[in-house]
């Protein structure tokens, strides 16, 4: 099957710009380019230590919060299932194909669509649900969140358009997902809390 004929071209939206990204990348020194790469590339493993702080945290105040903290995880899953679909239905090519371009991330193979960002609506994802838990760690993995949509455009994994719409992707739908679990917490904590999961929602 030719995917080249299947995938939508988006550099006329924001190649140019994508291109001056590129390039800079290429003229800016050596340890942050590293530094850049190592962060696009694990940098999603950060939002995991802030989901599993968050948890523990949550714990000691109650099982309304541990059930929120616990339920982090699968929101972020379920954002990027979201994101997923997106990503599938509009069949955008990769910026390093449709332009030809030498990045610092090895080019994807073809099929390996680029709109939206899956690393960008991961740590919104992880961002906006980790509010609901404790504001503090989600400021702190919201600035996370945009140093790592700005990473993927910097490696040259996608153009500025995919991160923005894999963070609105992400955001939108942790928020909502949030928000239908935050209604009536206290209903299933009690019955979680009446499981073997107790541990899990409580500290004691």
């Amino acid at each position: 099957m030719n995917l080249a004929g299947l995938a939508y071209d988006g550099s006329p939206i924001d190649g140019g710009l994508y291109t001056e990204t590129v390039d800079l990348a290429h003229r800016a020194p050596g340890w942050l380019d590293s530094a850049v790469s190592a962060w696009s590339g694990y940098g999603l493993a950060l939002f995991a230590v802030l989901m599993l702080a968050g948890w523990w945290r949550a714990r000691r105040e109650g099982a309304a919060a541990g059930l929120m903290a616990l339920a982090v995880p699968v929101i972020v899953v379920l954002a990027y299932c979201v994101n997923d679909a997106v990503k599938l239905v509009v069949r955008e090519d990769r910026p390093c194909r449709s332009l030809r371009v030498t990045t610092l991330e090895a080019c994807p193979a073809p099929g390996d669509w680029s709109f939206p960002s899956n690393h960008a609506a991961l740590a919104f994802a992880a961002a906006v649900a980790l509010l609901f838990v404790s504001r503090r760690l989600g400021a702190a993995a919201l600035v996370c969140a945009v140093a790592m949509a700005a990473s993927r455009v910097w490696v040259g994994a996608h153009y500025p358009h995919d991160v923005a719409a894999g963070a609105l992707v992400g955001a939108l739908a942790a928020l909502a997902l949030a928000k239908a679990l935050r209604r009536r917490p206290e209903a299933l904590a009690r019955r979680l809390t009446d499981t073997r999961l107790r541990p899990l929602l409580v500290s004691s």
